[in-house]
């Protein structure tokens, strides 16, 4: 991997004067990032208290206790006497500005007003009271990422309600796995979606729903792909016709009560049903919003995300900083890749979000922005690891002067450890900082801290949006096997790190997928890097194969049309490989294959295609968005 003292991009002394992030320094006496993030980490519970009153959350009272059990971060409580709503503090505005603008694939368009999103959300939530909803009760969406899916949201945290989606590429076991853990009381989805210049149907799977979640007494249907189908459930645009928009009495409930329910994607076990508090998810996405990607009022945000990817929260949250959201349902190169780039264009997005797949599929297609993006200052990608290539292809090819910020973190979260930073410089193939109030450390295999180097991502200090349990774990078994298992007392995150000269970091990819040649431990990431400079590649996978006491890497292609893999490719690829990595880093197998398994966010599946080679059973596969690729691995466990 290379490192590189010469920064990609500089942020201008105006831009950096005129950030949020700048503001709260000055508001703080810091003159710099490092100063400002040593305090944040080292004054845990009085950084949280500043970002709440810079943010200004509401509340109907914070409370005299910041932070109880600091010491012990499983039993860590941030504002313990705190009382407050989330959907209040997204429903700040009722004017007749645009709040959120809705796209899809086919270029409907569908927006709302402040106004309007408020009185919808206030006529849903009185219908949610009548069908006898309580806080705590679980409301559940089958929906794709339309403004609607923003109202249901918000209605459910409006009474206190549980709110938990799919997204509806789910098939019903995927779905039922998922849902049918938390048993709520109402499913909300639409008649059906488009991808891909197809339309899909939900309708039908309904009554099987039903048959596996008994619990469900009733039904709403967004009306999207057909406003004049019938069917015998509860109709979303009729209870909008019929109610009257109140005043909203948004129910002040605890810091950390229940808000969302998400599931982890992984292909080891049945999804794990992760609980996020209101409280935590509304601070840590101000935080983020504000200080790390300068979010501003009147900012028009956009994430090219389902409603079942963390994301999702976390753009909708952006309303809190009154700011603009921006939907988008449908495939993000249909019907070509200049669909996105358009909008951005038309309503001068500032913030766009996006996966480090779609970036590269954009470079590996030779894609050059030819619209007026003057308005759009930030870049964001998650997802997996963004390549140092991939980095000067956006600069040289999208826009010269964006902020581009590569973040991670995750579901578990439902925010970053590690992402942008508008005040600091943006190096190739580095994420930029660890965030403010998270105590981010490398560890070694020793539980060690490294200066530099790679190894596990932990976090060593409490946070605010810590998951508040696993849904019916007992005695927080599973959630304490999941995250503190390894460090007691320390969050175990599963990504394998590397620290820079820069302070900057750079994920190698999750660390239960390392691989571990001769007893060295290497990232994945630094194998795709490299595969991804051979044009006649697409995409790659490598996993670990256990061989005579040992293991070998075996890596996995896809081609460009009409390209097979003969020798001479095999050995340019090993060459590209060596050449910028290590010996130890060269596959000793190349195979071609047809195509990857990825999860519904995107994320290659390397440890279902490690599960197939030693010929273990891949549970959870409705995690995939292909689980059918998994297939052709087959033959390769024989080698």
């Amino acid at each position: 991997m290379p490192q590189t003292s010469q920064p990609l991009w500089l942020p201008s002394k105006d831009k950096i004067e005129k950030s949020k992030l700048k503001e709260f320094c000055r508001k703080k006496h810091f003159e710099s990032y490092e100063d400002l993030y040593n305090w944040s980490v080292n004054n845990i519970s009085d950084f949280w208290k500043e970002v709440w009153d810079f943010c200004g959350v509401i509340s109907s009272t914070q409370g005299s206790i910041l932070l109880k059990n600091e010491n012990d971060i499983v039993k860590a409580e941030f504002f313990p006497e705190a009382k407050l709503n989330y959907a209040e503090n997204l429903l700040r505005l009722r004017d007749d500005q645009i709040a959120i603008y809705s796209y899809n694939e086919n270029s409907t368009e569908q927006h709302l007003t402040y106004k309007e999103l408020y009185d919808q959300v206030s006529k849903l939530s009185s219908q949610f009271l009548e069908w006898g909803i309580k806080p705590g009760d679980c409301i559940a969406g089958y929906l794709p990422n339309i403004s609607q899916t923003v109202v249901v949201t918000l209605a459910a945290a409006t009474i206190g309600a549980i709110w938990s989606v799919c997204s509806p590429d789910f098939g019903l076991n995927g779905l039922v796995d998922r849902l049918g853990q938390i048993q709520p009381s109402v499913l909300v989805t639409t008649d059906g979606y488009f991808y891909n210049g197809k339309i899909f149907d939900c309708l039908d799977k309904v009554p099987d729903i039903l048959k596996s979640i008994p619990n469900i007494k009733n039904v709403l249907i967004i009306p999207y792909v057909n406003k004049e189908i019938s069917h015998p459930y509860h109709c979303f645009d009729k209870i909008l016709q019929e109610k009257t928009a109140k005043d909203i009495e948004f129910i002040q409930l605890p810091f950390n009560h229940p808000l969302f329910i998400l599931y982890s994607s992984g292909t080891t076990g049945i999804p794990k049903s992760i609980v996020h508090g209101a409280g935590g998810t509304l601070l840590q996405h101000l935080k983020e919003h504000q200080l790390h990607s300068d979010i501003q009022p009147n900012d028009k945000v956009f994430y090219y995300t389902t409603c079942g990817w963390m994301m999702w929260n976390w753009l909708i949250s952006a309303l809190a900083s009154d700011a603009q959201i921006v939907l988008y349902d449908g495939s993000p190169s249909y019907p070509s890749f200049e669909h996105l780039f358009e909008i951005v264009e038309k309503i001068g997005i500032t913030f766009f979000g996006t996966s480090a797949k779609y970036l590269s599929a954009l470079q590996k297609n030779n894609f050059v922005s030819k619209h007026d993006l003057s308005s759009l200052k930030t870049i964001a990608s998650t997802g997996s690891p963004l390549a140092y290539e991939t980095f000067e292809y956006v600069y040289n090819h999208i826009k010269s002067d964006v902020h581009l910020a590569s973040i991670s973190g995750g579901t578990d979260i439902i925010s970053c450890f590690i992402l942008g930073n508008p005040i600091l410089p943006v190096f190739a193939g580095q994420l930029q900082t660890a965030g403010l109030g998270m105590k981010v450390e490398v560890f070694d295999e020793n539980g060690q801290a490294l200066e530099h180097g790679q190894g596990e991502l932990v976090c060593t200090k409490p946070f605010p949006s810590r998951p508040i349990c696993f849904w019916n774990d007992q005695d927080n078994l599973k959630y304490t096997q999941a995250y503190f298992n390894r460090y007691p007392n320390i969050w175990h995150h599963g990504d394998f790190l590397e620290r820079t000269d820069q302070n900057g970091f750079i994920i190698q990819g999750r660390s239960d997928s390392v691989l571990n040649p001769g007893g060295i431990r290497i990232g994945t990431a630094e194998i795709y890097r490299q595969v991804e400079q051979v044009d006649e590649v697409t995409e790659s996978l490598a996993v670990g194969q256990t061989y005579e006491d040992d293991e070998h890497i075996i890596l996995f292609v896809t081609l460009r049309p009409k390209i097979s893999l003969d020798d001479s490719l095999i050995e340019k690829i090993k060459k590209q490989i060596r050449k910028n990595t290590t010996p130890r880093h060269v596959p000793a197998k190349i195979f071609e294959v047809k195509e990857l398994p990825h999860t519904k966010t995107g994320k290659l599946a390397e440890l279902a295609v490690r599960q197939v080679l030693h010929g273990k059973e891949v549970k959870n596969v409705e995690a995939l968005a292909n689980p059918n690729c998994l297939e052709q691995f087959k033959e390769f466990a024989l080698l």
